[in-house]
């Protein structure tokens, strides 16, 4: 009897052949592209004084960077939170002629070069362009502004709030919300109170990845914002501009600080998910 649970549990765990080597593969790519890179800025970093940080990133043109780059991503993930979870909902709980396609016009940010993003969000927004035109008689200009830079960080972020709400949407029981139907309660109350608290994690995990991929975006957006200096230049701009310059210390001094917000939203994120999994296997919060 011990020999044949001895051989099940050495079955069980070489399902996968050539563990060993497929995991030492998994962990020396991880370290190539990810860990070694993200390695580098923090042992650059360190040999930066203290002084001369935080000096480098008191520039005003910096400052500015930091303002616009944060601001416009934390609007653009507030925006594509509300309307990722109507276009998920819409997706999952209706049937329309051409719900396919605008299925796979979600995935378009993905698939499409930055830079033709940027160009034609540009052409689109700008003065003479259809949108920018019509908001021009109202006295309202996209294109160069930081309205442009959100409108391109929307663009770009709201594939991550879609797809990451879609398939729980999908996968919802919804004899729950039926029961409170019949109960009595209002479509409002039956939303926030059954619905969304399944929804929280997806919402928070599209959300964080949507502020993430808008916080370091530079093809879409160059373009877009015009790169006024003090005004609409974006972090990964002052970047390449310091890069350019050769001046590497501050370009590490900003990336780090990029890195170290990304890292935060990320480690915010996975703790509020956490949170939201233990409250719904009935855990305490």
């Amino acid at each position: 009897m011990r020999n044949t649970v001895r051989q099940k549990r050495v079955k069980k765990a070489r399902v996968i052949p050539g563990f060993r080597c497929t995991f030492g593969i998994v962990v020396l790519m991880l370290s190539l592209i990810v860990l070694i890179p993200l390695a580098s800025v923090l042992v650059y970093s360190l040999k930066i004084s203290p002084g001369e940080f935080f000096s480098l990133l008191w520039k005003s043109n910096v400052r500015n960077a930091f303002l616009t780059s944060i601001g416009c991503s934390l609007v653009a993930a507030g925006i594509n939170t509300v309307f990722g979870i109507i276009v998920a909902w819409t997706l999952v709980k209706y049937d329309f002629p051409g719900k396919r396609l605008m299925d796979g016009v979600i995935e378009l940010p993905f698939a499409l070069p930055t830079a033709v993003a940027g160009i034609a969000l540009t052409s689109l927004t700008s003065d003479s362009g259809i949108v920018g035109s019509f908001f021009a008689g109202f006295g309202i200009k996209i294109a160069y502004t930081r309205i442009g830079i959100t409108v391109a960080m929307i663009f770009v972020g709201i594939p991550f709030v879609v797809r990451s709400v879609q398939p729980v949407l999908e996968k919802m029981d919804n004899s729950y919300s039926e029961a409170a139907g019949v109960l009595g309660a209002k479509k409002t109350t039956i939303f926030w109170k059954v619905i969304f608290p399944e929804l929280k994690p997806a919402i928070f995990a599209g959300t964080g990845l949507a502020f993430g991929r808008c916080l370091g975006e530079y093809g879409s957006v160059v373009f877009i914002a015009g790169n006024k200096p003090y005004y609409t230049e974006i972090t990964p701009l002052v970047i390449m501009s310091e890069l350019q310059e050769f001046d590497y210390s501050s370009a590490t001094a900003i990336a780090l600080v990029m890195l170290a917000v990304s890292f935060f939203i990320l480690f915010l994120n996975s703790m509020i998910q956490q949170r939201n999994a233990r409250i719904l296997r009935g855990g305490n919060a």
